[in-house]
């Protein structure tokens, strides 16, 4: 837009700054956005710089076209470039007759006395929000830019490619933050990852984060949170190939262990999606493959049956493992690097002909033994050394002696040491066989490597892991001054009661984990009761220590101070900080986050652990207007995912 008083359509001066002010900033806001202006970018340099790499990044770009100002019209034309989408047109006036973006939809603002037009200004910032709103819910619609539409072809540009000149100070700060991600996701903090995610500044940030921390927590098991994470993620990156990926193995867990067929279609359809839009890709393939061969699999596997009828039902269920032998086979042909498909293929194949006695697949399946050998001897990344070292024991199953089986097994092991879960994978693929009474003689070998290897390690589980994860949050004390009366100090030793009595009949004790932030009132009085039962207690808070003591703990009294440094001793385990664990707030953050934000982080730790262990306990007065991440925010997130929550009210203490 532009900046500063003008001549406006009509020759009289227009000052723009107010139309930001006044108009379109509000209306941003309104919308949930934070807005920004190039002018507003104060240090030295070209404002190019940073005008190019926010017209790439910005999720939003408001254009004002009151004017013709020629630097409106080039940084327009910029964004229709980079961009398809993410574009709102305002007009000052009479609306531009401008040939390119004639037909586009505006925004239409009243003008008087130098600025926006005090009668209208109320309307036309709610359609100016309105329009915002409704350009973000159709992101991924109809193509706003003129070049992509004329164009179907082109595709936009990575963001990550695209760093534009040295506007050092944005990409800075992203690094931190991308620092503090992968620091978090090393550590299995997926709470830490979630509440990152949301703090990300641009949309695009936001995708990845929230589809690597779906991916941490496909790895952990915890496939439903996952999937949500994973579809906030690609609801912004439709086509975000790990995010597309990771969402199907999600859904294909769930349908290994529900064994439905509804669930099975889903994950199937999912990856047939995906594979019309990239036919070619062996990894989709390879996927779809899993799919097949696990509803091979289940309809076999079933309870109560004999040896001999899993045997005779596997037999019979031959389309369903011909299904999964052509997904792995396509995906192989595909990519004769993907040695991973091609040693599925060749085990269903020699499986299916033992099962069988059709030699429909002898061919190939004397073809592919070299093809395999030779990919995996070929691979070339270090973190896939030891998938390919096992590729090769797989094949000396199929092909070899128990002796080259061995051999091959103890080289994968000799490269992976401490990788308990990486070896139970193989090993539950040797268990398959062993089921089924294929290579008795070569598969029992491997088993025997394996297991020897996985009695060396610690079995995963054994670190502590929680029965259930009790979440609370509450009302601190009233202060002395407080105007209405909320949670008044008489009512302390009767609410410790309720408190306390909640928990036993929660049966809440030493193996179950408190999550709460250690303020005077209700989170003191839930450590106390916590730390009578042996429940193990964690406390996150929003600022460093000293800081929370003295905003959350002293200003209710000098008696609250020993309560707290009592219980802390007692806890047994770090205080955790949220900026030393997340770092500072984000620039844009509102007066009240500290708070909001330590919130989402007690809640979204819980919840990594698994939603079904969930409880949440508040000690409450039923109102709202707290925000996103209050007490009513976190009632609701807990209640909709589990209906595990246990309300104290304290307008009935």
């Amino acid at each position: 837009m532009p900046f500063g008083t003008k001549p406006g359509p009509d020759g009289l001066p227009v000052d723009f700054n107010r139309v930001y002010a006044e108009l379109i900033k509000p209306a941003l806001e309104a919308a949930g956005l934070f807005a920004f202006r190039a002018d507003e970018e104060t240090r030295a340099g070209d404002i190019r710089v940073d005008m190019f790499q926010e017209l790439l990044i910005a999720d939003l770009v408001v254009v004002d076209l009151t004017i013709d100002n020629p630097n409106v019209w080039y940084e327009l034309g910029v964004r229709h470039a980079l961009r398809a989408r993410g574009v709102v047109l305002v007009s000052g006036g009479q609306a531009t007759k401008a040939f390119d973006v004639y037909t586009d939809r505006k925004v239409r603002y009243g003008i008087r006395g130098g600025g926006p037009d005090p009668d209208t200004l109320i309307g036309d910032r709610e359609r100016l929000c309105e329009m915002v709103t409704h350009t973000m819910e159709s992101w991924h619609g109809r193509k706003m830019s003129p070049v992509y539409q004329l164009i179907p072809n082109l595709i936009e540009p990575d963001w990550r490619s695209l760093r534009v000149g040295d506007f050092r100070e944005f990409w800075e700060a992203y690094d931190a933050w991308e620092g503090r991600i992968i620091q978090a996701r090393r550590q299995g903090r997926v709470g830490d990852m979630l509440v990152l995610a949301d703090e990300a500044p641009v949309a695009a940030f936001r995708a990845t984060a929230w589809i690597r921390a779906g991916k941490a927590l496909r790895r952990i098991g915890h496939y439903r949170f996952a999937l949500e994470q994973l579809e906030k993620g690609l609801a912004i990156e439709p086509e975000h190939l790990v995010g597309l990926r990771e969402k199907g193995m999600c859904l294909q867990r769930l349908a290994a262990a529900g064994c439905c067929d509804y669930q099975i279609d889903m994950a199937r359809s999912h990856y047939r999606g995906m594979l019309k839009a990239r036919p070619k890709d062996a990894e989709t393939w390879a996927l779809l493959g899993r799919v097949e061969k696990d509803a091979w699999v289940a309809s076999w596997r079933l309870p109560d049956s004999s040896p001999e009828q899993r045997l005779d039902d596997a037999r019979y269920e031959d389309a369903l493992l011909r299904e999964a032998i052509s997904c792995y086979l396509t995906a192989f042909r595909a990519d004769p690097k993907h040695y991973y498909s091609g040693i599925n293929a060749l085990a269903l194949m020699r499986l299916h002909e033992y099962l069988t006695g059709d030699v429909a697949f002898h061919e190939s399946a004397e073809i592919i033994p070299g093809a395999v050998r030779f990919a995996a001897e070929c691979e070339e990344d270090p973190d896939n050394q030891f998938w390919a070292r096992a590729s090769l024991g797989d094949l000396q199953v199929l092909v070899g002696t128990p002796q080259s089986t061995e051999a091959a097994y103890k080289a994968a092991v000799a490269i992976n040491r401490d990788d308990w879960f990486a070896l139970d994978a193989c090993r539950a693929q040797l268990l398959l066989l062993q089921e089924l009474g294929f290579a008795s003689a070569n598969v029992q070998a491997g088993i025997d490597v394996l297991d020897r290897a996985m009695r060396r390690l610690p079995l995963p589980g054994r670190e502590w892991v929680p029965r259930r994860v009790f979440l609370f949050s509450g009302h601190m004390v009233d202060a002395p001054d407080r105007a209405g009366e909320r949670f008044p100090e008489s009512r302390v030793d009767v609410a410790a009661q309720r408190i306390a009595t909640t928990l036993r009949e929660l049966d809440a004790g030493p193996d179950d984990l408190a999550l709460t932030q250690g303020a005077c009132g209700g989170d003191l009085l839930f450590t106390e009761a916590c730390l009578a039962l042996g429940v193990r207690i964690s406390w996150l808070q929003p600022f460093l220590e000293a800081e929370f003591m003295q905003r959350s703990v002293l200003c209710c009294g000098e008696h609250w101070r020993q309560r707290y440094l009592d219980a802390r001793q007692k806890l047994g385990r770090p205080v955790l900080a949220a900026p030393k664990e997340l770092g500072d707030p984000p620039t844009f953050a509102e007066k009240g986050y500290p708070y909001e934000r330590c919130n989402r982080w007690l809640l979204y730790t819980a919840l990594a652990w698994g939603v079904d262990k969930v409880h949440f306990v508040c000690l409450w007065n039923g109102a709202g207007g707290d925000g996103p991440g209050g007490t009513a925010h976190m009632y609701e997130e807990v209640a909709k995912r589990t209906g595990q929550v246990s309300w104290i009210d304290t307008r009935t203490l």
